[in-house]
């Protein structure tokens, strides 16, 4: 028997694209919503109109996928109902809370395909407040969507693939790098290059950044700690220590980040069940090989369940779209059925490969015993590491929640999004306990901030 089939996909990048159009292709009309004003996700992110630099120039090697998903898309547009700038921000009870262009709204679903994609995995230093210290993430907006740098003279920290990508992408847009700081070091990634090698084009590409940055005379610093970032009313310096030396170099501008932390935000509030990863050092929400959770009629594809990259969120899109149409009875023959082994063979691989990167770039592991008191680790209540450790001291916090609940750590405008990672490996090492003993912060609507306007206008409405 054929369920009603009332499709709605969150998140408008390689997996939303993706499992959009295998559900038109299927004579299937989805809601497809995005926060963004063009589809294209991060990785992808279109410029606005009028825009004239080319796409070979945006996204260099990947300029042939951008513009395959930007098409795909394109091809598409009169079979979707399409919402951009629509923020998801609570679900509950087969209905989306929406906020699109300042007025709220609900969505009722019949399946759901969950495309959050990721964010920036931060790691305070001291200075990491100052103005013109920006994560990767959001260096990579400023280029790729306002078409400007974040500053003249800029510092690249941190570790992970993104580190050498926006350092290659600045570098060849003309601004000046003075330095790449990867606290990864050379001997991390030669020990992972034969894991590394299971996708030899990816490996190429990384060896390339690497290669072309050292040919332009970009210096890159590995197994390196950052130290501080110096200045008053913006940055004006990066400290680094590299072995028991000390550097600094001038600049306007850091970007820094320590790979990517799924968004799983909205797959919490839905009650989807977590499970700790100890390769992403985060707790993911749970998937089988085709993407549907522990929720009947919830599909998680993409970065946003377990970061994997782009060519693989193409694909898990792809893959939730057919068991979503599967699970609704809606008849999937044979060449689709060789279509979905293909793609979770292609998955699977793809997480093989993940293992390698994962440890080419690790986690830096002695970041939470190097960090200072006096380190404010969440930027909306100010809490400085230094509090987490007394409060831990003080009441025997063990736990994530207990810890916001007593110190107000992730009660702020990020909702734990940018200290929550943070503020973990702070109270993991406090109370000597391993990170996946000691939680995660439970997902509370709004899962982004919500003018206040908007708030009044739908009480002043009676909507």
């Amino acid at each position: 028997m054929t369920k009603a089939l009332h499709p709605v996909i969150v998140g408008a990048g390689p997996a939303g694209v993706r499992a959009a159009q295998t559900l038109v292709a299927h004579g299937v009309r989805p809601v497809v919503i995005d926060e963004a004003p063009r589809w294209g996700g991060q990785i992808y992110r279109q410029p606005p109109p009028g825009f004239t630099r080319s796409k070979r120039t945006l996204y260099g090697f990947e300029a042939g996928r951008a513009e395959a998903l930007h098409s795909a898309m394109a091809n598409i547009l009169d079979r979707v109902d399409y919402r951009p700038e629509t923020l998801v921000w609570s679900a509950e009870g087969g209905r989306l809370d929406l906020l699109c262009r300042g007025r709220m709204g609900t969505l009722p679903y019949g399946q759901l395909i969950v495309a959050t994609g990721a964010t920036d995995r931060v790691l305070p230093f001291p200075g990491w407040t100052l103005p013109g210290v920006y994560t990767l993430g959001a260096a990579q907006v400023a280029l790729k969507y306002q078409g400007c740098a974040i500053g003249s003279r800029v510092v690249i920290a941190g570790t992970g693939p993104l580190l050498y990508l926006v350092a290659y992408q600045y570098a060849k847009a003309g601004a000046r790098v003075l330095a790449v700081l990867d606290t990864a070091s050379f001997k991390d990634k030669a020990l992972a290059a034969s894991a590394m090698l299971r996708q030899p084009a990816v490996f190429a590409k990384g060896v390339y950044y690497l290669g072309w940055l050292r040919a332009h005379g970009v210096p890159v610093h590995q197994g390196v700690r950052l130290v501080r970032a110096t200045g008053e009313a913006q940055v004006t310096a990066m400290r680094w220590r590299a072995g028991a030396a000390e550097h600094e170099v001038a600049c306007d501008a850091v970007a820094f980040g320590y790979a990517l932390r799924s968004e799983t935000q909205l797959a919490d509030l839905l009650g989807c069940r977590f499970s700790y990863n100890a390769l992403q050092r985060a707790a993911l929400p749970e998937r089988d090989g085709a993407g549907r959770s522990s929720v009947p009629g919830v599909y998680l594809a993409g970065d946003g369940a377990g970061i994997m990259g782009a060519d693989a969120a193409e694909w898990a899109g792809e893959r939730a779209a057919l068991a979503l149409l599967a699970d609704a009875g809606k008849a999937v023959d044979a060449v689709d059925a060789a279509r979905a082994s293909e793609l979770e063979a292609k998955l699977a691989r793809t997480a093989a490969f993940r293992v390698g990167l994962e440890r080419a770039f690790p986690f830096p592991q002695d970041w939470a015993a190097s960090a200072p008191d006096e380190l404010v680790i969440c930027r909306c209540e100010e809490i400085t590491a230094g509090e987490l450790r007394q409060c831990v001291h003080d009441t025997g916090a063990r736990e994530m929640n207990r810890l916001k609940a007593l110190t107000r750590v992730g009660m702020g405008r990020c909702q734990g999004r940018t200290c929550g990672v943070a503020a973990a490996e702070i109270l993991a090492h406090a109370c000597a306990a391993a990170p996946d003993a000691v939680g995660r912060l439970r997902g509370q609507a709004p899962i982004k901030p919500l003018p206040f306007a908007a708030m009044a206008r739908v009480n002043g409405e009676a909507a």
